[in-house]
């Protein structure tokens, strides 16, 4: 399944896998089993931790080692995972807390929790903070989570660089030339040198998708690829040093399949509808508004990640567009600021000003020259999605 579900097989992502995992006596079928306990962040331990740096022994595991009996089971226990399951320990975070005028999108939840952030027990019985998929992967809006929902107002780069200013602990210079560049809600976590920042995706309508990741890197031949793509991603981030329990991973899957948008109070634009299904339907043409990869030529946009040594296809794929009017900025990059700049041509110009500052945008022309009615129909449209 590892085999058939990678695009391309000579990317840095594919040769990790293909040298490491399934190989019965030696790479990462070798690492201990772990399922560690953990506790989701609350204000208690927040204002502990600011306090005096310290951290309340966790006795909870996030697994009791029963298999679930049915889906509603599995769903649960992947939710436990999302959010509990360390990625890793992690200092930047324990930074965020510590400097709370630092705005760097690390946020409390109108329960009192931060989502994204946990007390756990490391693998060396040390009681340490660390982040798992939530910290990404949901947002908050009016004191309410979205699960599912990017969490654009993330800046990793500007938390590493302000954690390694106030600890006076190196950083390389290009590397932190290049974090600056990330802004929010983008990281650059690939496994080369390459600079291709990737905006963070939401996860809505991921199971009809046919291809995992914005450059296609993993087909998604069926939930076993979309299982072993969370477990080598678990032990990847925890540094090799651990796998999760291949339950997990499955239940991961299945959590991730489970998440929808907020229902939607806007009506579709017919004119808007028809639009669509005439000039954009034949890339979005799934459920999820989104598709099969596309070579990034016909694109025309970026080409940096698709070309790029580390997950390169040469293909990008069109993007759900479930949730799309809250899914600013656009394109793979986070490059355009807004549905409306999307569809402007006048992202084409060296004076247009996005995210990433001064300068034309280009591909993806669908849309740009049309006449300003069928774009406001289309857009209405979309905004119904």
């Amino acid at each position: 399944m590892l085999v058939a579900s990678l695009a391309n097989p000579t990317n840095a992502y594919s040769r990790i896998r293909l040298s490491s995992y399934g190989l019965g006596d030696r790479g990462w079928d070798l690492l201990p089993e772990w399922t560690p306990k953990s506790v989701v962040l609350d204000d208690a331990r927040v204002e502990r931790f600011r306090s005096d740096r310290g951290i309340a022994p966790v006795t909870t595991p996030v697994w009791n080692g029963v298999r679930p009996a049915d889906m509603a089971g599995w769903i649960a226990l992947g939710r436990e995972v999302f959010f509990r399951y360390p990625l890793r320990a992690e200092v930047f975070l324990e930074h965020a807390l510590t400097t709370p005028e630092l705005s760097v999108g690390v946020l409390r939840a109108g329960d009192g929790t931060w989502p994204g952030g946990i007390a756990f027990e490391d693998v060396d019985g040390k009681t340490k903070l660390g982040i798992t998929c939530a910290l990404c992967h949901t947002n908050v809006e009016n004191g309410a989570l979205v699960v599912g929902r990017a969490r654009r107002t993330f800046d990793y780069g500007k938390l590493r660089l302000a954690y390694h200013e106030a600890t006076k602990t190196f950083v390389d210079p290009e590397l932190a030339r290049r974090m600056r560049t990330w802004g929010p809600g983008r990281a650059d976590v690939t496994e080369d040198d390459a600079e291709d920042p990737v905006a963070i995706p939401d996860l809505f309508g991921l199971r009809a998708q046919p291809a995992l990741t914005q450059a296609g890197t993993i087909l998604h031949v069926g939930p076993t690829a979309l299982a072993i793509r969370q477990e080598t991603q678990l032990l990847h981030s925890n540094h090799q040093k651990i796998k999760p329990p291949r339950e997990l991973a499955w239940a991961l899957a299945m959590f991730v399949y489970s998440l929808t948008p907020p229902p939607r109070t806007t009506v579709a634009d017919a004119r808007g509808a028809e639009l669509f299904a005439r000039s954009c339907r034949s890339c979005h043409s799934n459920r999820a508004f989104g598709g099969a990869t596309v070579p990034a030529g016909f694109v025309g946009t970026d080409r940096s990640l698709a070309d790029g040594g580390a997950r390169g296809t040469g293909r990008y794929r069109p993007p759900s567009l479930l949730a799309v009017a809250e899914a600013a900025p656009y394109l793979h990059n986070g490059a355009v600021g807004s549905l409306e700049d999307l569809l402007d041509a006048r992202r084409f110009e060296p004076s247009y000003e996005g995210p990433l500052g001064r300068g034309a945008v280009v591909g993806h022309k669908w849309g740009t020259d049309w006449p300003e009615p069928d774009r406001r129909a289309l857009l209405a449209f979309l905004k119904s999605l």
